[in-house]
């Protein structure tokens, strides 16, 4: 069902929150797109504009509430009379309680996640769907971290899951994560967390593909991926972001200090960007591909720790500080001689919390039992490469226990 587009009160070169339609159903202006001028409304005009009556429930619905809010906080009249229709992204979402165990419920965001990336542009209600992926995963992240982060590294050890959407996931759990740490305000940390999930939107399905790919890159694939920054940068503006940090972190999130990144090379690099980077190499180097095993998480945090001189930045302390040295979800060998699967970070960097799967003679536990590394005899010895390890875990539940 349609309803009539209120044309006189849309804000000229502003990006609208709603898709256009003539009487037949046919589009005219793609959310995110802004009418240019007084020539293209009068065009809009002719051909009698609609939206739909759900997505005018919800416009309407901002639009109040902005004037309610300028009426409790006792504004003057003529600002509560020039509060207009709100313009672009909306924030606002409501999302009703989840009791799926956590897998199923983080399955189901990386479905519906790697679908709006792979449609990108020319997905419908962009806005609205990415916005229930943000508010389901921030209502998860209030009580539930390491059982995520450990739900999250199991799906990226897994190849027959799509790693575009994993990937996105977890970066966007860290930069969180590590941005609180570090004490930054709520804008920073929901930028941060956007950029995360749409910093490949410009080469999602080929970041798929080549997670799977045995070959080198072809011409055509090292172009895309040298342009996919500029391009997710695009979309997202012709989508109606106009979070200058959100786009430039998109834009940027290849850059490294001293200029040795892409796409422009810049010389100094913002923080934001700096762990955006970080992130990402990261979660790229502990995920296995179909021609290596992911590098051990120790030894992709020292990678990130440390800059190029060898030295420790005040970010890799804060990025190690956040996560431990062994990221929940991960494998370690212990001094007993048993195999572990990492199920909670511990009070320092190297005494995760484990669950002993595999006995020291080499047979899987039927129910694991729960280790403390902080106790010598239960030190970890060393990581264990995901591909080494045989035992199928069941996430529910073993976190159940904890």
């Amino acid at each position: 069902m349609y309803v009539p587009l209120p044309i006189d009160e849309v804000t000229l070169g502003e990006p609208l929150p709603v898709d256009v339609w003539d009487p037949h159903g046919r589009l005219l202006l793609r959310r995110g797109n802004a009418i240019r001028d007084a020539h293209h409304r009068e065009w809009l005009v002719m051909h009698n504009p609609q939206v739909r009556a759900e997505d005018f429930r919800h416009w309407t619905f901002r639009y109040t509430a902005a004037i309610d809010r300028a009426l409790r906080s006792d504004q003057p009249l003529e600002k509560i009379a020039g509060v207009t229709r709100p313009m672009g992204f909306d924030d606002t979402v409501d999302i009703e309680p989840d009791a799926r165990p956590l897998e199923e419920i983080w399955a189901d965001l990386h479905a519906s996640l790697t679908l709006l990336l792979h449609q990108g542009e020319q997905a419908q209600d962009f806005t609205d769907r990415f916005l229930r992926i943000e508010q389901r995963m921030r209502t998860l992240l209030r009580s539930r971290v390491d059982d995520s982060l450990f739900v999250l590294a199991q799906m990226l050890f897994d190849r027959a899951m799509g790693y575009s959407a994993s990937h996105a996931l977890m970066c966007a759990v860290i930069v969180r994560l590590v941005a609180q740490t570090l004490g930054w305000d709520e804008a920073r940390q929901r930028s941060l967390q956007r950029a995360a999930l749409t910093m490949n939107l410009g080469m999602a399905r080929l970041h798929d593909d080549l997670a799977r790919q045995d070959t080198p890159l072809t011409p055509e694939q090292r172009r895309a991926v040298l342009e996919h920054p500029l391009r997710g940068e695009a979309t997202l503006r012709r989508l109606g972001v106009r979070d200058a940090l959100w786009l430039e972190l998109v834009r940027d999130h290849h850059e490294q200090v001293g200029g040795t990144g892409y796409p422009h090379g810049r010389v100094d690099v913002p923080p934001a960007v700096q762990l955006l980077h970080m992130t990402d190499v990261y979660v790229a180097r502990i995920s296995p591909r179909r021609t290596r095993a992911g590098l051990p998480a120790p030894r992709a945090a020292r990678d990130v720790y440390l800059d190029a001189s060898g030295m420790p930045t005040p970010l890799g302390a804060s990025f190690v500080k956040t996560l431990g040295l062994y990221l929940p979800g991960t494998y370690v060998e212990l001094a007993s001689g048993e195999t572990a699967v990492v199920a909670r970070r511990g009070v320092r960097a190297n005494t995760p919390l484990v669950f002993a799967i595999v006995g020291r003679e080499g047979l899987p536990r039927g129910e694991p039992p729960l280790r403390d590394t902080a106790d010598r005899t239960y030190e970890v010895r060393r990581a264990v490469p995901a591909d080494d390890v045989k035992v199928r875990l069941q996430p529910t539940r073993l976190l159940a226990r904890l």
